[in-house]
Order: structure tokens, then C-alpha cells, then sequence
């Protein structure tokens, strides 16, 4: 059982601390225990009774009246509004509890009404990513546990997986051909997914390659498939070897192709001696990229 400050529950929650200390001593929304020093802490239950609080008050439930619902009463309120199209904000509180109770029919539900109204390429850039950088944020502070992460990790995997599988083939062998892959230690396994999506969508032909990928196997790649571009992440979890050395080895692996880089250590800082390759710095960019190209067919 995790344990949470006032300050954790704000910054997973969106309340701040002053608010849900008016909220415990108005209408006993929460119920803090203390340490045998006096410092108040909560526990799991109360971090999601929060979040439950904070979803029906943002959808416009008075805080007196939520005061007043039994747990069932909540969890089934939480339910109804989860099935309405709203606020960012209330998406990503109920995206972000299903991640803390590991409850995939909440996240199943905004992510498919997403999907079912704007389609999967927007549904992943107006929904998922900006959770996912708020997840980012809540992992580094602590806020959640591996497993919390691991199971919403899988979840979105195997969308992007569903959906990939659902576009078709180029059948035009002319077209442009990418290999993506990621080095060893890199953990961006949903980027890389996402690109692939990406570029299929778009009628390009693409060979993923996957994650922990040695650098003499790209080399082989390359020879049978003589990709157009070779797209890659290089994070900050990147750190066999100096980057410029890495990349002076890509080029030599990837000889005619065109490379294609993303991620921290990339866009931070500039590269010299980088011919025949673009750096892109955000997803927007590598979007670009990809429709510049698609009009150019």
C-alpha cells in the first residue's frame, strides 16, 4: 500500500492542497491518519476517492452533494459521466485513476469514445499523449507504482498494435521504405509503435525492427531491405556510448538511407558532422515530416 502526502494527492488530482483540506473539514471528504510524529498522511482508498471527488465536481456535481454519496453511489456516477465527451482536465482524472485502481474498462471507455469521434491518430495525440506526459511527471515524483505504470504501458501497447495491424499494406513497391528500431537500454517502445502507425496510415511501407537492437543486426537489415529512412529514439536512457560516436556507427550500418532521430539527447544539443539525416525534435515535427512526404508521392 502506497503512502501519499497532501502535496502528492494535489499534484495527481489537480486539487490543490488548500481546497482538499477545506473539503476534509467541511464535508469529511477525506480522513487523514497520522504518523506517530503527527504528520498526516493517506493511504490508496483515499487517493482514489479524491479522484472520483475531483472528476464529478469538474463535471459540475456540487461538493455537498458528492459529500453525501455512498462509495456505490460514487463509483456509479463516475461511470455515467465517464461515458460523456469532456474537458481534458476530467479526461485525464479518469484516465488517471485507471491507472491507479488498474481498471481497464475506464480507460477502454474515454479511449474508444476518442477513438469513435476523431479517429485513432487523434484520439493518441489529444488524449493519450498529454497523459502520458502527466504519467511521466507522476512516476517521477513517485506517485505511482512500476506496476501501475507497467499495466497502462500494456494497455496502450496493445492499442497501437490493434491498430497497426488494421491498415493495409502498401501495395506500391515504389513508395518510400522506413526500418525503425531502438538501441539498447532505449525504453520508448510506444513511440517507436506510434511512428509505425504513423507512417503505414500514410501509405508508406515500414519494417519494425523493435527495441535492443545491436547495431551489426541493423547493418544486415539494411542490406536485405534498402530503406529510404531509418528512424530511431536516442533518450536520455541512452548511454552505451558517446553520442556521436553511435551515430558516426549508424551512418556506416545504414549506408544510403536517410536517418531520421528523435528524442532527448538529440534535440538538445546540436551535432556536428550529421550529413544525410534530420533531427526531430518533437512528435509535431516528425509529423510534418511524414505529411511533407506523403504530398511529395
Amino acid at each position: 500500500m502506497a503512502i501519499y502526502s497532501i502535496n502528492d494527492l494535489e499534484k495527481l488530482s489537480g486539487i490543490k492542497s488548500h481546497t482538499i483540506r477545506i473539503w476534509e473539514q467541511r464535508y469529511g471528504i477525506l480522513h487523514p491518519k497520522r504518523t506517530d510524529t503527527n504528520i498526516r498522511f493517506y493511504e490508496d482508498d483515499d487517493l482514489q476517492k479524491l479522484l472520483n471527488v475531483a472528476l464529478l465536481n469538474r463535471h459540475g456535481f456540487r461538493i455537498s452533494k458528492i459529500a453525501e454519496m455512498s462509495k456505490e453511489d460514487m463509483t456509479e456516477q463516475v461511470s455515467t459521466v465517464s461515458n460523456f465527451k469532456f474537458d481534458i482536465d476530467a479526461q485525464l482524472d479518469v484516465l488517471t485513476l485507471s491507472v491507479i485502481e488498474m481498471d481497464e474498462i475506464k480507460f477502454a471507455r474515454i479511449f474508444d469514445n476518442h477513438v469513435e469521434q476523431l479517429g485513432f491518430e487523434q484520439a493518441m495525440l489529444e488524449v493519450i499523449y498529454p497523459f502520458m506526459e502527466k504519467l511521466s511527471l507522476l512516476w517521477l515524483t513517485g506517485s505511482i507504482k512500476p506496476v501501475q505504470e507497467n499495466f497502462i504501458t500494456q494497455l496502450i501497447r496493445n492499442k497501437l498494435i490493434a491498430a497497426i495491424e488494421k491498415e493495409p499494406l502498401a501495395a506500391d513497391r515504389k513508395v518510400s521504405k522506413f526500418i525503425l528500431y531502438l538501441p539498447k537500454d532505449e525504453q520508448q517502445e510506444l513511440s517507436i509503435l506510434f511512428m509505425q502507425y504513423l507512417i503505414k496510415r500514410r501509405g508508406f511501407r515500414v519494417v519494425n525492427l523493435g527495441a535492443n537492437l545491436a547495431l551489426v543486426d541493423l547493418k544486415d537489415a539494411c542490406q536485405i531491405h534498402k530503406p529510404d529512412y531509418v528512424f530511431t529514439v536516442l533518450s536520455e536512457t541512452f548511454n552505451r556510448e558517446p553520442l556521436q560516436r553511435y551515430l558516426t556507427n549508424l551512418q556506416a550500418a545504414a549506408p544510403g538511407s536517410h536517418l531520421l532521430l528523435t528524442g532527448y539527447l538529440v534535440a538538445s544539443q546540436p551535432i556536428p558532422n550529421l550529413e544525410n539525416a534530420t533531427i526531430l525534435p518533437s512528435l509535431d515535427d516528425a509529423l510534418a515530416f511524414l505529411d511533407v512526404l506523403k504530398s511529395a508521392k
